[in-house]
């Protein structure tokens, strides 16, 4: 046990409510993963989640504003006003303790064993998501070492890395955005198990790489994100088109720029930048490269992008929205988008090019004046204004 005293606003009350309940209950309840890394480093937490003794039928009993959500993995979310959520789960252990697996694979496919609060912190993925917080106490439960790893700004699994990684792939890309985000080091063991088991993210469910990918571009640190994973080799197996682009030109400066200009808009803006937006500022690049010289460039957008659309399960309408704004970026950056200037993706268009103006030393491209004489081609057909004639005098 460690003791650690955190000012009072940094708790979300409503996470120090749901905890205060249980406990008065007869139920342990503790501040528990990211929000108490975060604590511990300096930062913000984002959520503030809640691990319980309580089951969660128990949970949904105490708290009317309430709803027991999952499948795999049942938890309660606890409603507040304004659309805050709690999320409470009760403790956990690692199925693989209960029974010995045959064969090789270690995938997890059900996770509702319960347990302790010792072995729900064991299952966790890194020791520095695996620490608790005892609210009454005003002290770190740490069953796994997460303390250590903190003070050293190491990320480090709990258990074997290969292991874990075979368990749930997508913890090697948490590896990497713990690492970029906090600005910590990887462990050995865990940067060569990540290496070594890289081709299982192909076995990984299509929308949770998905989501992981953008979770990385949006926490304000891709750049440093995309190069571990292209360092890694983790690029090679998610994004092989961009990991060849850069392997095949011959200055990528401009690339890592793009991505640090990114991260300066999230962190000024508060993380304002769409979906659409970040996918494009990934992609752009070789994008743009496939769309030269071709005389359809949204074709050639869409042929690159299909089988990112199979790989990742990368949302249809968010391909079609990058392939539409990679075929006028060049029209903008030129400065002739005045065709452009009423489509729906213009303004995410001249985002874009802005950032990569910025990115390359150069002046933001200005927005161009509307042109009455010029007919829009954005979202649909539009109609030509008639002329009036004028009538002859008698």
């Amino acid at each position: 046990m460690f003791p650690v005293e955190f000012p009072r606003e940094a708790i979300d009350e409503a996470a120090a409510r749901v905890v205060s309940r249980l406990t008065r209950a007869g139920y342990e309840g503790y501040l528990v993963g990211g929000c108490v890394r975060d604590l511990l480093v300096g930062k913000r937490p984002k959520d503030f989640d809640v691990a319980t003794s309580a089951r969660p039928e128990e949970v949904r009993a105490l708290f009317r504003n309430s709803r027991i959500i999952g499948r795999r993995f049942r938890l309660v979310h606890v409603l507040f006003p304004a659309g805050h959520v709690v999320e409470t789960a009760t403790f956990r252990k690692n199925p693989t303790q209960d029974e010995q697996l045959e064969g090789e694979d270690l995938l997890i496919r059900s996770d509702n064993v319960f347990g302790r609060n010792h072995e729900d912190a064991g299952r966790r993925d890194f020791t520095i998501n695996g620490l608790f917080y005892d609210l009454e106490r005003r002290a770190i439960l740490d069953w796994v070492g997460g303390m250590e790893h903190i003070h050293a700004r190491t990320v480090q699994t709990i258990g074997d890395p290969v292991v874990r990684f075979h368990e749930d792939p997508v913890r090697m890309l948490r590896a990497i955005k713990f690492a970029a985000r906090l600005d910590f080091g990887m462990s050995r063991e865990v940067y060569d198990a990540a290496v070594q088991c890289r081709g299982m993210l192909a076995m990984a469910a299509r929308p949770r790489l998905s989501e992981e990918v953008l979770r990385l571009m949006r926490g304000g640190a891709s750049q440093r994100s995309v190069w571990l994973l292209w360092e890694m080799g983790m690029l090679d197996v998610l994004l092989p088109e961009l990991s060849t682009y850069l392997a095949d030109c011959e200055d990528d400066s401009h690339v890592w720029a793009l991505l640090s200009e990114v991260d300066r808009a999230i962190t000024d803006d508060a993380g304002s930048l769409s979906d659409v937006l970040l996918w494009a500022a990934l992609l752009v690049e070789p994008l743009l490269e496939a769309c030269d010289q071709t005389s359809d460039p949204r074709r050639a957008a869409r042929d690159f992008l299909e089988p990112v659309i199979e790989r990742l399960n990368l949302p249809r309408r968010i391909a079609e929205s990058v392939e539409r704004i990679v075929a006028i970026l060049p029209r903008i950056e030129a400065g002739r988008g005045q065709r452009q200037q009423k489509s729906a993706l213009y303004p995410l268009a001249l985002r874009l090019a802005a950032l990569r103006a910025v990115a390359r030393g150069e002046r933001p491209t200005e927005e161009p004046a509307a042109d009455e004489g010029e007919i829009e081609l954005g979202d649909g057909p539009t109609k030509k204004r008639r002329r009036r004639r004028s009538r002859a005098r008698s």
